[in-house]
Order: structure tokens, then sequence, then C-alpha cells
């Protein structure tokens, strides 16, 4: 617990924003940290057009991400921005692969500068990259209990000015904020160089598309109202962080071990070698990512899921032909009752490194609700041939805390927030 209290600061004012900078920031507070700060995050799986066009400012969370990012092509207009020129210790400090001037615009700004380094600028929607992301620093402000701004005079992050970069991100997303666990100048690693901050993150994504959800930066207790205080910190499973350095950026992503999965208690006949990651070119294992809207597995590992969820279904649901090419397996919602963790249907258990460690899944996460008697099962299935077999998707993530010790390196997973009668949007918002 960091200085400034134990409950968290809410940036839906401008929390956590750039100072100096006048248009682009994290105006509409899009993510802060702590005990004490957060961020508002957006959520992959929700529906971009019921946000407020007018949030500018707000980064898309990614879990793999080296680096904050921030579009500069449209009016970054900053007093402090300061790029990072060659040969700099911020150079070093972000392993800039490359040097160089401004040769894209006729006149020198943020994002094109001359005599500056660079490091790979990357949107994982479309899993495309950019090799001249413009290393720069400015002062960062973040929010905290008791209502003061904790600043970062000095905070590394790259800026953008390829609007090619910018495709699928939501309304008013003008970037993404990077939660790499091996990168330096990620979120979480620049800010534990502040004694404030220890190297550990909460994640809660709320499936809400008129709310958001909430980073929590630093260590615990991290507090929701259900409508008391709760701290939905206590109580999680955890499990190893796994390390794969095989890849171009994989090793910036987060791997957990699975063990197996089980379906309304049973055990799912799984080939487990899927499970594991190849340690010549770290294919296979599973993967969590914030980018992905529904959980992908093997089309083998999905096969036989499919199959055990639709033997566990009540007798009186019937299959249906899917409405929408997302999804293979629906089924009629007539006879499909409601609970306070969602559509009653068979529990998954995503079983980790022993039997009794194991994540469960409820309806609101399992199944989506596609057309007025129509649901389908909220996983895809996929060849996966380079790919981790299991990526654990957006939809499964929502209204679930995840924390990330990057000190321990283990992360812990809650079960639905809703069981508690809570969720990931009901954190302290009292900070102005």
């Amino acid at each position: 617990m960091g200085p400034f209290g134990s409950e968290i600061g809410d940036f839906g004012s401008g929390g956590v924003r750039f100072l100096g900078n006048d248009k682009v920031g994290f105006t509409s507070g899009t993510f802060g940290g702590m005990s004490d700060h957060l961020m508002d995050m957006n959520d992959p799986d929700s529906d971009d057009e019921e946000f407020d066009e007018d949030d500018e400012g707000d980064e898309q969370p990614n879990l793999g991400g080296r680096s904050l990012w921030v579009n500069c092509d449209k009016g970054y207009n900053s007093s402090t921005y300061k790029p990072a020129q060659c040969n700099s210790t911020q150079c070093s400090f972000s392993k800039s692969h490359a040097c160089g001037d401004c040769i894209f615009r006729s006149q020198l700004q943020p994002g094109c500068n001359n005599n500056t380094c660079y490091i790979w600028g990357e949107n994982p929607l479309i899993d495309s990259y950019i090799d001249r992301a413009e290393i720069a620093e400015d002062v960062l402000a973040v929010g905290s209990t008791p209502g003061v701004l904790v600043t970062w005079p000095r905070f590394i992050f790259t800026c953008l000015i390829y609007p090619d970069l910018m495709r699928l991100l939501a309304n008013g997303v003008t970037g993404i904020a990077g939660f790499g666990h091996e990168s330096l100048i990620s979120i979480p690693n620049q800010l534990a160089l502040d004694r404030r901050f220890t190297r550990m993150f909460g994640m809660c994504l709320s499936s809400s598309t008129k709310s958001r959800g909430v980073m929590f930066i630093g260590s615990g207790p991290y507090y929701v109202y259900n409508p008391k205080k709760i701290d939905i910190s206590k109580d999680l499973v955890y499990t190893k962080l796994i390390k794969n350095n095989r890849g171009f950026t994989v090793s910036e992503k987060y791997y957990i071990q699975v063990s197996s999965i089980r379906i309304a208690g049973q055990d799912v006949p799984l080939n487990k070698t899927l499970l594991l990651i190849n340690k010549k070119d770290g294919v296979g294992g599973t993967r969590i990512s914030t980018t992905t809207p529904f959980t992908i597995l093997h089309t083998s590992i999905y096969d036989v899921v499919k199959t055990a969820f639709i033997k566990a279904l009540p007798k009186n649901v019937t299959l249906v032909e899917p409405p929408t090419k997302q999804f293979e397996t629906c089924f009629s919602s007539k006879n499909i009752r409601s609970t306070n963790v969602g559509p009653d249907v068979p529990e998954i258990d995503i079983v980790l490194h022993k039997p009794s460690a194991f994540w469960r899944i409820y309806g609101a996460n399992s199944v989506v609700q596609v057309s007025k008697d129509v649901m389908c099962l909220a996983f895809v299935g996929q060849d996966q041939t380079w790919e981790p077999k299991i990526v654990i998707g957006g939809h499964q993530l929502e209204e679930n805390l995840l924390v990330f010790d990057l000190q321990r390196k283990n992360i812990g997973f809650s079960s639905s927030l809703k069981l508690q009668q809570t969720s990931c949007s009901k954190y302290d918002n009292t900070i102005r």
C-alpha cells in the first residue's frame, strides 16, 4: 500500500494525464494505479459505439505491450514533450533499435523529430508493427487518494504519427497502454522505479458498455463497493507466470500453465502436449490477452470442449444454427434460466498447475446472447499452428480480478465478482 491511503483514485475527470499537453493525454481516465492509484479501462469486447466520442485520450490496455504509446498525429501539443536524442540514456533504457531524422513530415512535431531514437510500435488489434515509434518523455500525472496528483517528470513513452496503426481502436482511444512484464518502459515497470509503487498490478475489466473497468497499480488491497467497501484481492487462486522467450515480442506476453479443463465437474479429454510451450519455437501453451475479444482454443481443444459443453446442457435446451459466423456452437436460450452469475449453463473450470487450483468460468463469461432467443458458446476454435493453443480473451476476463505480481512472477485469479454482488466498475470514484 502506498503513502496516500488504501482506496483507489478516480480518473473519470482527468486523473491521469501528461501535464503540458492541452489536447491529448489521459484526460478521460484510461488508467492509473495501486491500492491508491488507478486507471479506467476499455474492454475490447465492449460495444465501441456506446462510449462518448468526447472522451479524448483513452488508451487501450495491452498486457503484452512494451510501452505506453500515443497517437501524436492529431494535435499532441505539449510544452514539456522531449524526444529522446540518439545515444541518450532514454534510448538505451528503451532498448532502441534505430536512430534517425524526421522524414515523414514537412516540419518537426511530436513523433517526428531529428536525431531521435525509435522502437517498434505495435497495434495488437490488427497485428501490425511500425519500426519508427519515437521515444520521448513527458510529465505524467496520476491521481490518488486522498485526491492529490502524483507526478513523474520524465515518464518515457512512444509517440506515433501513423494513422494506419490506429485502425480498430475504439472511439476516443488514442493509443495502447503497454503492461508487458519484461520491458523496462512498460507502465508497471517504470512506475515501480518509484518507491511508492511495487511491481504489481490488478486488472478488472467491466462487462458494461456504459462504464469502465479499472487497473490498480501496486500492491492491494483493491477496493470496490457492493454497496459496502470490500477488498476483492482476497482469496485469489495463484499460479506461476511462465516465461516464453521465443519469438519477436513474445517475452512480454503473460503465459500461465493450464493442465486441464473441466466442464460441469468432469475432465475434458485433451491432448495435453498442446498445453505445453515448445522450448524450441515458443509455440503452444496458454496466454492471457486483453486485445482478444473471445477466448481462442486450438481446434482440437475446441471440439472436445464443445462436445462436453453440449452434453452438460439441460436436456430441454436445443441446438440451433449459428446466426453469426463468429461462433460455432449456439442454442436456444428459451429454457435457460438466469442466475446472479449469468445464464445457468455448465460451469467451466480452467485447471492451473494442480487440480485444486482452478479458475471457474460461469455463464456470464462462457456464453453470449447473440439474439433474443439464441445464446452461443463464447469460445472460438482456430488452427493456432504458430500461436498459443489457448488465448484467454476479454469476454472471459470480464468482472474478474486478475493480480499480476511481477516480483514473485505469479498471477492471481478471482472468480466472478458477481458472486460478491459487485462489479469492476464499482470502484471509489471520489477523486476530482
